[in-house]
């Protein structure tokens, strides 16, 4: 439909369809809704209307079922957990739903994984050619399918287990402690299970808010947001690649302040990953095309050729940020890097065996991580100096030597 309709009435069909689904089918229509570059430019305007919905709000599980998974999670009534609890859902995804709830005196935001929902991802992880379609809409077929598949039915899986989402909180909350602007909320470790998982709850203004904001505000958001990822990723080792704009929790009162929400899917960097990743930072700051062109080399793995050549054009293309910063990131350069993404693997697909190089499978989250990344900046639409930002953070990296 997305590739052979325009019309306002296809969009809303995909839409309706998609929003009552959960598993995958949900997750693909949250990427469509925001992602620059995944709907076709004819369709794009009519598309994001119908699928904005999709980001706010999943279908809702019933006040029972919430509750009974609650009981059973956590091993006793509602009402001996929670001084009070919410049956209205503040938040739902396509996962778990959230409510507000009190314990302890305390105010809290208490996810619950939707009933059935491990058994519809599940099916859909088994199902080798909805997984194949979702690789091959990034035009990634003629790369590890394989490997790639299996990243991708890891990652997901791990997306149901809230005991290790709590885990991954707490290390992220660690890792920017003493920042005060980007906030991680605190675990509240006695009302959290497997598929229940409870924070201190977040007030803010949400993404849309945030992009009506004046330009001041919004630039020091970005600011904000660049660091956090990219300090995650070269210092800590580990980047959230689920950039959804819901995940996100601005701070009207504090300029540039910012809650980050949902860590259910997160990919481990390597060490020697990460001193690659970094020498392609520094080079790209310092605007030094050998040295740029060497950390890509080892940190893809690939050889002089033309595989080398289609993967430096596209790397490089993504490095614009930081190469010509300040920057301003807008949504025809976000929907570029997808399409650039696209140009790559077709390139690829034609060379022959022996030209092609073997690359990490784990390219699939990180290119999902940047697409999506960018195309929450653009909304912010700022011209930001993301050279400047890293320097405040590339040098910490030896004081994390375990993450």
């Amino acid at each position: 439909m997305l590739l052979s309709r325009s019309g306002s009435g296809a969009a809303e069909a995909t839409a309706d369809a998609l929003g009552t689904l959960r598993g995958l089918a949900a997750k693909v229509g949250q990427m469509a809704s925001y992602v620059d570059g995944i709907v076709p430019e004819p369709q794009r305007a009519a598309y994001e209307t119908a699928l904005a919905r999709l980001r706010a709000a999943a279908p809702k599980s019933s006040a029972a079922e919430i509750r009974a998974v609650v009981e059973e999670d956590l091993g006793a009534p509602i009402d001996r957990l929670f001084q009070s609890w919410d049956d209205a859902p503040v938040a739902s995804a396509s996962i778990g739903q959230v409510h507000r709830a009190v314990t302890e005196g305390r105010e809290v935001a208490v996810k619950v994984q939707h009933p059935g929902v491990a058994r519809a991802i599940e099916s859909d992880l088994q199902n080798a050619g909805i997984l194949e379609h979702m690789a091959g809409a990034l035009g990634a077929r003629r790369f590890d399918s394989k490997g790639m598949l299996a990243v991708v039915r890891k990652r997901f899986r791990e997306e149901l287990d809230y005991g290790l989402e709590a885990e991954r909180l707490r290390a992220f909350r660690d890792l920017h402690a003493g920042w005060p602007l980007a906030r991680v909320p605190a675990v509240i470790d006695e009302r959290c299970g497997k598929r229940v998982l409870t924070t201190e709850f977040v007030r803010g203004i949400d993404f849309d808010a945030a992009c009506a904001k004046d330009e001041t505000a919004r630039r020091a958001w970005a600011e904000t947001l660049w660091r956090f990822v990219f300090r995650s990723n070269l210092v800590g080792g580990m980047f959230n690649a689920d950039p959804h704009p819901g995940n996100y929790i601005f701070d009207p009162d504090v300029l540039g302040g910012v809650t980050f929400l949902d860590f259910g899917c997160v990919q481990p960097i390597a060490p020697v990953e990460r001193t690659h990743a970094r020498a392609m930072h520094r080079a790209a700051i310092a605007r030094d095309e050998p040295a740029f062109r060497d950390g890509m080399r080892a940190l893809i793995g690939t050889r002089p050729g033309r595989m080398d050549d289609l993967m430096f054009e596209y790397v490089r293309f993504t490095f614009r940020p930081l190469f010509e910063s300040p920057f301003h990131m807008t949504r025809e350069f976000a929907a570029a890097c997808v399409g650039g993404f696209k140009e790559m693997a077709t390139g690829a697909r034609k060379l022959k065996d022996d030209e092609v190089t073997p690359v990490s499978p784990d390219l699939f989250f990180i290119n999902r991580l940047q697409f999506g990344f960018y195309s929450v900046l653009a909304r912010l639409d700022v011209r930001v100096d993301f050279a400047a930002v890293e320097k405040t953070f590339l040098d910490e990296s030896a004081l994390y030597p375990t993450l």
